[in-house]
């Protein structure tokens, strides 16, 4: 696979293109946000993520991937830029607008909640691992579906964050899942991502996200 990187404004990121890329055609686009041991400057910590190495190896693998470097100290130091990559992104010629997805490990999980929460219309589904995120906003997600993944011997993330999450999505109507790997520690990302089922189950899912956008929390008597 072909691999390039770039610059948008102070965020370095890697663009991955399937074998056979054609200019001109639309393709389904992940947008992949890493953990907190891919921080820094160094492009090719990102290059080497288990995740590149892993679908490296997928015989057919359709996605173009958007992968962003975390130049601070966790991606909410940088969230605005991220949402304007993303938009960016969106609209690259490239894009099948209606097949745009978010992945995301540790600490990339939780960003993957999160920019889907503050741009559900953008996002077809997405796949959350080891991550957690503000449940109590989970109706923002009620169009977008999320199947996560998590270990249940987790001591730095625990498994109850994704059960928060999930739950909170599927109360509001929402359609969620939750994979739980009963020996797995923190790393529930190399399981994920050597499953095609996970890449087939995004495939499946179309943008629908713009019918409803809900937001429950707007009275500050109430919410503060």
């Amino acid at each position: 696979m072909k691999y390039e990187v770039s610059q948008f404004e102070h965020i370095q990121y890697i663009t991955r293109y399937p074998n056979g890329y054609e200019p001109g055609k639309k393709y389904p686009v992940i947008m992949f946000f890493h953990g907190a041991g891919g921080r820094g400057t160094d492009i090719n910590v990102i290059i080497n993520n288990p995740y590149f190495k892993i679908t490296d190896e997928y015989e057919d693998f359709p996605f173009i991937t958007v992968a962003p470097q975390c130049s601070t100290n966790t991606w909410f130091d940088m969230f605005p830029t991220l949402e304007r990559l993303v938009v960016k992104t969106a609209n690259e010629e490239f894009t099948d607008k209606t097949r745009i997805y978010a992945m995301g490990a540790s600490m990339g999980g939780y960003a993957t909640w999160q920019i889907a929460m503050s741009m559900p219309e953008i996002f077809a589904a997405i796949v959350p691992i080891c991550g957690g995120g503000m449940y109590w906003n989970s109706a923002r997600l009620v169009n977008v579906p999320a199947w996560a993944f998590h270990g249940k011997k987790d001591a730095s993330v625990f498994v109850e964050e994704s059960e928060k999450m999930v739950n909170g999505v599927n109360k509001r109507g929402g359609n969620a899942k939750l994979t739980i790997y009963p020996e797995n520690e923190h790393n529930a990302w190399s399981d994920t991502y050597s499953n095609p089922e996970v890449f087939e189950w995004l495939l499946t899912n179309e943008n629908s996200n713009a019918a409803e956008l809900i937001d429950i929390y707007n009275d500050s008597k109430l919410f503060g």
